[in-house]
């Protein structure tokens, strides 16, 4: 059993706390929005308790300030259940001029949004919180921090504790917290496959009460699961899903079911990059597509780690959104994004760790071997070669994230090469 290290977004949320009368924390269920919310809250109301919920419901109704009572920071979990908690919090914060008073948490966006009147803006922070990465569940050694790298691109040292297998292991196992915490590989990965049962039977549907068939849910993201790391059109998901649908299906059935998925954080899509370049070049601007954590990708498909080792292209694709899941996670430690390029030449570079500041790092995430790595360099210089560094600063650093390969360390072209069980924010 792994004994994880604390979460990268305790301190963030800390720090929203400090600045701001109420934070919203969004992400996908189990991903332990609650538990990391109640570590700072002096008290708290379950929205969803079965017990008190009927109850909850109708003091919404009829006298919402009984809820909002309690000492502060108050966690409001589940708080989509009574949307118009929303508007009563923004008034409670104005009111009381303080910082800290309120978390709302909340696995879905709320199904009536229409009793919101207000955006929130200056009175609500908003925190996005994703499965834990390999280094908050204790797998990666941490010799390596993104952070760092931004200050000094000098040089990277670190041992790979990771071999394939665990790799594999831990893409499929993925980051939440209860399939961390299992004593066996079997019982964890069964964690995921009840969670993916819950999203396709109940949950897809639940979110905006509208009913939708569960078949046709896994279908969809198998689908999806299969083009993680692209660029496809929604006609090459619905072709997927026709071929086993006896009627033809709508644009905006297909564009139903991924809303759903996205209005419960199971996908999380990847926007595009628009350096300034030297050329001419178009840079295609369709978002990559993204689970929120591999493991739904390879539950979706069946997949297990051997499944992973014997199919290393399929690996491949599922070894990026691991990847993608963590730059995300340190991204958002130092309030950066990550972002995708591709051209209309077909260079592309799978991610873009851009800060508000303006510095960037480019990433290129290979399985790992002397072949993938040098594909890998070649591609990012491309890409830096066509950054106009006359309009924009230069790229902090060129990395190439791994799966394998022994140790982290710098190439004579000055592109550094780090294991994914190295890195850390």
């Amino acid at each position: 059993m792994v004994k994880y290290r604390q979460r990268i977004v305790d301190s963030l949320l800390r720090f929203k706390l400090e600045s701001i009368g109420a934070v919203l924390i969004e992400g996908p269920k189990a991903c332990g929005k609650t538990s990391t919310a109640e570590q700072q809250a002096g008290s708290v109301l379950y929205l969803d308790n079965p017990s008190t919920m009927e109850q909850n419901l109708q003091l919404a109704q009829t006298d919402i300030n009984q809820l909002l009572s309690g000492v502060t920071p108050r966690l409001i979990d589940e708080w989509q259940l009574a949307p118009q908690l929303w508007d009563a919090i923004r008034f409670e914060v104005d009111h009381r001029d303080d910082d800290g008073q309120f978390m709302l948490t909340g696995s879905a966006v709320p199904a009536d949004m229409s009793r919101v009147k207000h955006s929130g803006a200056g009175r609500f922070g908003w925190l996005t919180m994703r499965p834990m990465t390999l280094w908050e569940s204790g797998e990666s050694s941490g010799e390596v921090g993104l952070s760092a790298l931004f200050a000094d691109n000098a040089t990277v040292s670190g041992i790979n504790p990771l071999n394939l297998y665990q790799v594999a292991y831990v893409t499929c196992r993925g980051g939440w917290p209860k399939a961390v915490t299992k004593k066996s590989p079997r019982a964890a990965l069964a964690q995921i496959q009840e969670y993916f049962r819950a999203i396709v039977q109940s949950d897809i549907s639940r979110v905006d009460e509208v009913a939708r068939n569960a078949n046709r849910a896994h279908r969809l993201m198998r689908s999806y699961a299969r083009h993680q790391g692209s660029q496809v059109s929604i006609s090459v998901i619905k072709a997927d899903l026709e071929a086993n649908e006896s009627t033809e299906m709508s644009d905006n059935t297909i564009e139903s079911y991924l809303g759903a998925l996205r209005k419960i954080f199971v996908i999380e899509d990847m926007t595009a990059w628009n350096p300034n370049l030297r050329s001419k070049t178009a840079i295609r601007t369709t978002d990559t597509r993204y689970f929120v954590d591999p493991s739904v990708a390879t539950t979706a498909l069946g997949l297990g780690p051997s499944d992973l080792i014997n199919d290393l292209n399929t690996f491949g694709l599922m070894f990026e959104t691991l990847c993608v899941r963590d730059l995300r996670v340190y991204a958002d430690a130092m309030g950066g994004k990550v972002y995708h390029y591709r051209d209309a030449n077909g260079l592309e570079c799978d991610a873009v760790v851009h800060l508000p500041n303006g510095h960037y790092g480019l990433v290129e995430v290979k399985l790992g071997g002397e072949r993938l790595v040098a594909e890998g360099a070649a591609n990012l210089s491309k890409l830096t070669a066509k950054i106009d560094t006359t309009r924009m600063k230069s790229p902090s650093f060129s990395m190439i994230l791994t799966a394998v390969g022994e140790r982290a360390y710098k190439r004579t072209d000055g592109i550094l090469v780090v294991p994914i069980g190295c890195l850390k924010d």
